[in-house]
């Protein structure tokens, strides 16, 4: 990187700094309470909602994996965004009137207040292991890898200064701090993603503009561009068919946008249920964008490692992408050098901003989890177990010291994936695996008022039970289906569970829907329509 690039790299970071120290620093120690360090004190509005959901699901595993899935199998990775923001207008109308109306801290203790304190105790021992051990520490990984790829700096020094950048900020100032740099975060994301994407569309298009280039690519390159995969198509497992459209991605998308701590915070943080619809609303358009910042590179980046001997003009010292990234020993680490070998084709002082938005990717994220998993510690485990009278101040504390905790174990664990990598992909199934039982057990307590505490924990253990089995009898069922069969049958099991156990009656503890408002406002509603359309259209457009 230039000397010039390094500037607006530096620029961002101490922008990124000063912000949030700021909003550290506004109130007084003393006078902080657990609701604003873990909730904003309520003030979040629509478009900090939106950009903080944005900037916590963007990281290093979009800007190198998904923009590598780009490269190896194409345009169809992107119903992974698609129908994100699908699933986060359903989010809004369905599960945070009653999240919001609940007036709860954490999605565990939602659990608490529907079924009773073992199924919470664990599922947020569950969570915090997540969010730790496989969230923050891949997120480390990956993000110090590509720092490493880029910039040449040492793994182990570059994870360092991730987690330091993302502490700096967060531990202190809590969710207030998280959410509004992540509003600064996106914008570098964004800008930096979109820059990345047309440069790299103007070297396909040899001179003749981005919006050339692109045509290039549909021609050229069409078979990156089936959002549908057939079945003989050879990452068919990992991209179903239509089942991503009406299989098995739905339960992942429902139990990552709609019951994930790190992710659903920013919405129990808003000042009325009214901005965080409308916040949702607006990440869901975010979301439509993505693929053109994360998934377009990785299919530029294909095109041109099959033009042998291509230079094209602003790749360094004349080197060719292809030369970039055949220096891999298998083709996934080929795939996964996409994005770091296109932004070698930036100029001067335009690099600087696109690493920025990679940084901005990781730094948020790490920030995001950290104070997710804080919050779940301190409100789930320590205020119920450890002190229950513990004063607003002390929960504070405890919630600052749990998020420095999160990063040192994270920290330490990280430099293992590089040699556990299959131990590592396990611990990823396995959350898979307890996913479909994790989205029967909230949806069912939602709204089915006969669903029994009890059977809650029958769901949860089902559901790891039912994946072995499917792994293990039918491992041709591709991943995402097996998850749809999964809550399938998990949800069939509390059912009758419930009904044993129960006779028929209503559970104790359970939700009366007509008590929450589900009417959406106009602007939530003239939204969500826009992105119905544009979906069709998209799917339509790349069928």
């Amino acid at each position: 990187m230039s000397i010039l690039d390094l500037t607006v790299f530096i620029a961002y970071c101490l922008i990124i700094i000063g912000v949030g120290l700021y909003i550290s620093t506004r109130k007084k120690n003393k006078d902080k309470t657990s609701r604003d360090y873990f909730l904003a004190g309520k003030s979040l509005t629509w478009w900090a909602i939106g950009a903080s959901f944005i900037a916590s699901n963007i990281s290093a595993e979009q800007f190198i994996g998904m923009s590598g899935s780009g490269f190896a199998l194409g345009i169809a990775i992107s119903s992974y965004e698609w129908m994100g923001a699908l699933t986060l207008l359903l989010v809004g109308k369905f599960l945070l009137p009653i999240f919001i109306k609940k007036q709860i801290y954490t999605m565990p203790q939602f659990l608490a207040d529907r079924y009773n304190r073992n199924v919470k105790t664990v599922m947020a021992i569950f969570w915090i292991g997540v969010y730790v051990f496989v969230n923050l520490t891949s997120v480390l990984y990956l993000g110090s890898l590509a720092i490493e790829t880029v910039m040449g700096i040492d793994q182990s020094i570059a994870a360092i200064g991730l987690a330091a950048f993302a502490m700096i900020y967060s531990v202190y100032g809590g969710l207030s701090a998280v959410a509004w740099t992540d509003v600064i975060q996106v914008f570098f994301l964004v800008v930096g993603g979109l820059l990345t994407t047309y440069l790299a569309l103007e070297t396909v298009g040899d001179g003749s503009g981005a919006i050339a280039g692109f045509q290039t690519l549909m021609m050229e390159a069409s078979g990156h561009f089936d959002s549908i995969l057939a079945k003989d198509h050879p990452y068919y497992n990992d991209l179903p068919g239509w089942g991503v459209i009406i299989g098995g991605m739905w339960i992942a998308n429902i139990s990552y946008w709609g019951l994930n701590q790190f992710i659903v915070q920013r919405a129990l943080a808003a000042k009325t249920l009214r901005h965080a619809q409308v916040g949702v609303m607006f990440a869901g358009y975010l979301k439509l964008l993505m693929p053109l910042i994360v998934v377009v590179p990785g299919i530029a980046a294909y095109y041109l490692v099959q033009q042998e001997g291509l230079t094209g003009g602003g790749m360094l010292d004349g080197e060719s992408i292809t030369g970039l990234m055949t220096d891999a020993e298998t083709s996934s680490i080929k795939n996964d050098k996409a994005y770091p070998a296109l932004l070698s084709f930036l100029p001067v002082g335009f690099k600087g901003i696109a690493f920025a938005a990679l940084v901005a990717a990781i730094v948020s994220s790490l920030a995001s989890m950290a104070n997710s998993t804080s919050t779940i510690f301190t409100m789930d485990i320590y205020r119920e177990f450890i002190n229950k009278t513990a004063s607003e101040s002390r929960l504070v504390n405890v919630g600052r010291l749990a998020a420095l905790v999160g990063f040192v174990l994270a920290l330490a664990v990280a430099p293992l994936l590089s040699e556990l990598d299959q131990a590592f992909q396990y611990i990823q199934e396995y959350t898979g695996f307890i996913t479909p039982g994790v989205v029967a057990i909230f949806l069912l307590g939602m709204f089915w008022k006969k669903t029994t505490p009890n059977a809650a924990l029958v769901g949860g253990l089902a559901t790891f039970v039912i994946s072995i089995i499917f792994k293990q009898l039918l491992p041709e069922i591709p991943f995402l289906d097996r998850m749809g069969y999964t809550f399938l049958i998990c949800a069939f099991l509390m059912i009758i569970a419930s009904l044993l156990e129960g006779r028929g009656k209503d559970a104790e503890n359970a939700l009366i829907i007509g008590n929450f408002n589900f009417k959406t406002g106009p602007v939530f509603n003239v939204g969500a329509i826009g992105i119905c359309i544009i979906l069709t259209v998209l799917y339509i457009l790349f069928q």
